[in-house]
C-alpha cells in the first residue's frame, strides 16, 4: 500500500526499523461500541503506557508477553486484562462509570498535540451543566462570551487578553467543519454556534495560542474543536420551560436496531426547537430550529465512512445595546428597554460532511474530509440612533448569503524504535466561500433601504499544507512543525456611484493574495505520573476581511501572531489536577474591523504585545464532590501607541470561574458556579470603564435509569450586570449634541427552568 504513495518520502524519516511484533488493541464503549479516543492503556509491568487515537486504536511494541494491561479513560471504569499472546485486533470494552480523579494520571501525549487540554475538556465535560450551545464555549478555562444583539447573533469572545469580537481570534470547529466565517457581513472570523444541539456534543479539544500545525486562520488566541457522538446509547426526549416565556425540547432517537453496533454501524437523528422572550420590554421572539443526522458505518475491513447533516433556522428582535444615560436620564423606563425596536436578524445555515478514515496498515492512518455549508444571514443594528444622519436615524442592515466549500486531509504514520516513537502527520486542504450578495445599507424601520455603505460579492479561496513530526523519548516529547496558507481574496463592488463605497473601491485591483509559513516547535517532559512540563513555540495568524484587503492594496492580508508558553500538568495529591501556564502573545496587526455605520476607516490596525497568566484546578473533595477553579490574567498593550493611551479596549485583563458539583449515588446531582470578569477599559487612554460582574448558577437534578427531572438558574443572586459593552459616540433623538460613553447591553436577571428528560 505504501509503495502507492511515493510522497511520504519527504514526510517519514528513512525506515531503519526492523519487522517488529505489535499488539495492537480497540478500545470501545460498551453501549454504544464507540471508539474510544484518548483511553490511557498502560502497561503495568514497565508502567509504559499509550494512548487510543482518534479511531480508538492502539498499540505496544515489544510488549512482553504475558502481560497486565490497565485501560483508564474520564468517565468510564478501569479495566485489567491479563495479555497471553499478541492476537490480532483485540476489542476492548469498557464500562461507563463514575468520574474518579485517583484514576486519571498525567502521561505523555501520543499525538501531534504537546502539552494539550484534553484531560481538562474531558473533565469539564462530565462535570459542568450546558444550557445552551454557546455554553459549550463557556467550557474553556478563560473563555468568557456576551451576548447583545438578540439571542441568535453569535456571541462575542474573550481569551487570553483578547475582545475577539464574533472569532476573529479564536479558531472554532465542530466535526472539522469551520465554524468561523471569513468576510462575513457583520464581522471577520464570525462564528455562529447556534446549529450545535448540545446534547449531541461528545467532547471537545481546545488549545491556547499558535502552536498547532493543523489550526490556521484565526488561531492566535486559541482553538476550539468539537466533536459530536458517534453513537447514541439510548433514545431521548427532553422538555424545559421557565420564565420570559422560555420553552425548548429536544429529541434524539437512534435509526438502527442494536444488532448493528456488533458491525459497528450507528446513525442516529437529534432535533431541537427553543423559543424564548428573553428578559427585555420588548420581547424578542427569539425561536430556532434545528435539525442533525448522523451515520456511520464500515466500509470493508480498514475503512471507516461518517455522513452528518445538519440545518438550523433562527429568527429574533434586539434591544440592542443603549447609553447609560438614556436610562439615567429618563428615555427608558428602564434598562430593559428598547430605543430602536426594528433590530433584530434572521439566519439560516445548513451542513454537510463526507468524511472517510482509512487504516492503510498497522502504522499508517489516512482520514478524508469534504464539506459544504449554505448560509443565510440578515441583521439590523443600530448602535449610535441619530449621531451621522440626525433627520432618518443611523439604523443599518447586514447581509449576505453564502456558499462554502472545503476539503481537508491528514496522513499519519507512527514508527517505532527500540526506546522510542515517531508520529508524522502530513495534512493538506482547501476552502472555497462564495458570497453573493455581501452588504451593509442605511436603512430606516427595519425595511426601507436608504443608500448602501457597502455592495458586493466575495470570492475567498484558502489553501494549507502542513508536516509536523512528534518524537517520544523515555521521558521526553519533541514536536516539531510547519504550515503553509495561502489565501487569494476577490471583491467586487457592486454599489451604485451615488454610494458610499463607490470611491473606496474605485479604480483598486479587485483580487490579492498571500502565503504565510508558520513554524512550530514543542517540548515535553514528563516526569512521573504526577508531573509534566511543556514550552511552547509558534507563530500563527489570522486573516483580514476581504473588504479591507482590497480597499488597502493588499496590505497586511495576513498579520502575524508569535506566541510562546511555558506550563506545566501536576497531580500533588491523587485526586487533585492542576494546570498553570505563564504566556507571551505578539500581534503585528491588531484587527480592526470597520464595515459598521459610520466606521469606514480601513487602515490596519497597530502591534499588539499580550502576556499572563493561566491557572486551572480540578479537585476531587470526596467520591461524590468536585471543585473546579481557573484563575486568568492578561495584560494586553498597543505598541504603537503612547504610554497612557496604550489600552486595548474591552481586553480582559482578570478573569476567574469556580464551581462545585456533586453526584450522588441515588441520583441527585447538580452543582453551584461563578464567573468572574473585571473591569477593563473601555477605550484606549482607559477614562472609560467597562464594568466587571460576578455572577453565580445553579443546578439541581435527579437522574435516573428511565428519566431525568431538574432545575437549572441562572444569576441565582439576581445581580445587576451589564453582558456587553462598548464605547459609541452616539445622539438620541431629543438631544442637540453627541455623547460619547459605553452603551451596554444587560444581562440576564434571575432566570429559573424546569427540565424533564425520558430515557428509553
Amino acid at each position: 500500500m505504501t509503495k502507492r504513495l511515493p510522497f511520504l518520502l519527504l514526510l517519514l524519516i528513512p525506515s531503519i526499523l526492523k519487522a517488529q511484533s505489535l499488539f495492537k488493541g480497540l478500545v470501545l464503549d460498551q453501549a454504544t461500541h464507540e471508539p474510544l479516543r484518548w483511553a490511557v492503556v498502560t502497561d503495568l509491568q514497565t508502567q509504559r503506557n499509550e494512548l487510543t487515537d482518534e479511531q480508538g486504536y492502539f498499540s505496544f511494541p515489544h510488549l512482553g508477553l504475558p502481560a497486565r494491561l490497565e485501560i483508564s479513560a474520564i468517565g468510564y471504569k478501569v479495566k485489567q486484562i491479563t495479555v497471553t499472546t499478541a492476537a490480532e485486533g483485540m476489542n476492548l470494552f469498557v464500562e461507563k462509570g463514575s468520574l474518579d480523579l485517583s484514576a486519571v494520571t498525567v502521561t505523555h501525549q501520543a499525538s501531534n498535540v504537546v502539552g494539550s487540554f484534553r484531560m481538562l475538556s474531558q473533565l469539564d465535560l462530565n462535570l459542568q451543566p450546558l444550557r445552551s450551545a454557546q455554553d459549550l464555549l463557556r467550557l474553556v478555562p478563560g473563555l468568557f462570551i456576551a451576548q447583545h444583539q438578540g439571542g441568535g447573533k453569535a456571541e462575542q469572545i474573550f481569551l487570553r487578553g483578547f475582545d475577539a469580537d464574533h472569532g476573529t481570534d479564536v479558531n472554532i470547529t465542530v466535526d472539522g467543519i469551520p465554524v468561523n466565517m471569513v468576510s462575513q457581513a457583520h464581522g471577520q472570523g464570525y462564528a455562529d454556534m447556534h446549529f450545535i444541539i448540545p446534547e449531541t456534543i461528545a467532547g471537545y479539544d481546545f488549545g491556547k495560542g499558535p502552536y498547532y500545525t493543523d489550526k490556521g486562520d484565526f488561531t492566535t488566541a486559541g482553538y476550539v474543536a468539537f466533536d459530536t457522538k458517534q453513537a447514541l446509547d439510548q433514545n431521548m426526549i427532553k422538555l424545559e420551560g421557565g420564565q420570559q416565556a422560555t420553552g425548548r425540547a429536544v429529541a434524539m432517537l437512534n435509526l438502527l436496531p442494536a444488532a448493528a453496533r456488533d458491525k459497528g454501524q450507528s446513525a442516529y437523528i437529534a432535533a431541537e426547537g427553543l423559543y424564548s422572550n428573553g428578559p427585555f420590554d420588548y420581547p424578542e421572539h427569539f425561536n430556532r430550529e434545528n435539525l442533525f443526522g448522523r451515520l456511520m458505518t464500515p466500509v470493508g475491513h480498514w475503512n471507516n465512512l461518517t455522513l452528518i447533516l445538519s440545518t438550523l433556522s433562527s429568527k429574533w428582535r434586539a434591544s440592542g445595546e443603549v447609553p447609560n444615560r438614556a436610562v439615567a436620564e429618563g428615555y427608558m423606563k428602564d434598562r430593559f428597554g428598547v430605543i430602536d425596536s426594528a433590530q433584530g436578524g434572521n439566519t439560516t445555515r445548513t451542513n454537510a460532511i463526507v468524511r472517510l478514515e482509512t487504516r492503510l496498515n498497522d502504522h499508517l492512518t489516512l482520514q478524508n474530509e469534504a464539506y459544504y455549508s449554505h448560509y443565510f444571514f440578515n441583521l439590523i443594528s443600530n448602535f449610535t440612533f441619530y449621531y451621522f444622519y440626525p433627520g432618518t436615524g443611523d439604523e443599518f442592515r447586514q447581509h449576505e448569503q453564502r456558499n462554502l466549500y472545503g476539503y481537508t486531509a491528514r496522513l499519519q504514520h507512527k514508527a517505532y524504535f527500540d526506546r522510542a516513537s515517531l508520529v508524522s502527520t502530513a495534512g493538506w486542504g482547501l476552502r472555497y466561500d462564495q458570497v453573493s450578495p455581501s452588504f451593509i445599507a442605511h436603512t430606516l424601520n427595519g425595511d426601507t433601504l436608504l443608500n448602501y455603505i457597502q455592495l458586493g460579492s466575495i470570492r475567498e479561496t484558502a489553501l494549507h499544507g502542513y508536516l509536523d513530526e512528534t518524537l517520544h523519548s523515555g521521558k521526553w516529547l519533541f514536536d516539531a512543525g510547519f504550515r503553509v496558507d495561502y489565501l487569494h481574496f476577490f471583491y467586487g463592488n457592486n454599489a451604485p456611484a451615488s454610494d458610499t463605497s463607490a470611491a473606496v473601491y474605485s479604480g483598486l485591483n479587485t483580487r490579492a493574495g498571500k502565503a504565510i509559513v508558520s513554524p512550530k516547535f514543542n517540548v515535553q517532559y514528563t516526569a512521573n505520573s504526577e508531573l509534566q512540563l511543556y514550552a511552547k513555540l509558534g507563530k500563527g495568524f489570522h486573516s483580514n476581511d476581504a473588504r479591507i484587503v482590497i480597499a488597502n492594496t493588499g496590505y497586511q492580508i495576513l498579520p502575524a501572531a508569535y506566541g510562546a508558553d511555558l506550563g506545566m500538568n501536576w497531580k500533588p495529591a491523587p485526586r487533585l489536577f492542576i494546570n498553570a501556564a505563564l504566556w507571551y502573545l505578539y500581534l503585528c496587526q491588531e484587527f480592526t474591523y470597520g464595515a459598521d455605520l459610520g466606521d469606514q476607516a480601513v487602515s490596519p490596525g497597530g502591534r499588539t504585545r499580550r502576556e499572563g497568566i493561566d491557572f486551572s484546578a480540578r479537585y476531587q473533595l470526596a467520591g461524590w464532590l468536585f471543585g473546579n477553579l481557573n484563575v486568568d490574567l492578561a495584560r494586553p498593550r498597543e505598541l504603537d501607541a503612547e504610554r497612557g493611551e496604550d489600552y486595548l479596549p474591552l481586553a480582559p485583563t482578570f478573569t476567574s470561574t469556580a464551581a462545585l458539583d456533586f453526584r450522588l449515588a441515588n441520583g441527585f446531582n447538580g452543582g453551584i458556579s461563578y464567573r468572574y470578569l473585571h473591569n477593563r477599559p473601555a477605550n484606549e487612554d482607559n477614562s472609560l470603564t467597562a464594568l466587571g460582574y460576578f455572577v453565580s448558577d445553579l443546578t439541581l437534578n435527579y437522574t435516573q435509569k428511565k428519566y431525568e427531572i431538574g432545575l437549572m438558574i441562572e444569576n441565582l443572586f439576581n445581580q445587576q450586570w451589564n453582558e456587553s459593552q462598548f464605547e459609541y459616540t452616539s445622539r438620541l433623538k431629543y438631544e442637540t449634541a453627541p455623547v460619547d460613553e459605553v452603551s451596554y447591553t444587560p444581562g440576564t436577571p434571575f432566570f429559573a427552568k424546569l427540565k424533564l428528560t425520558v430515557f428509553f
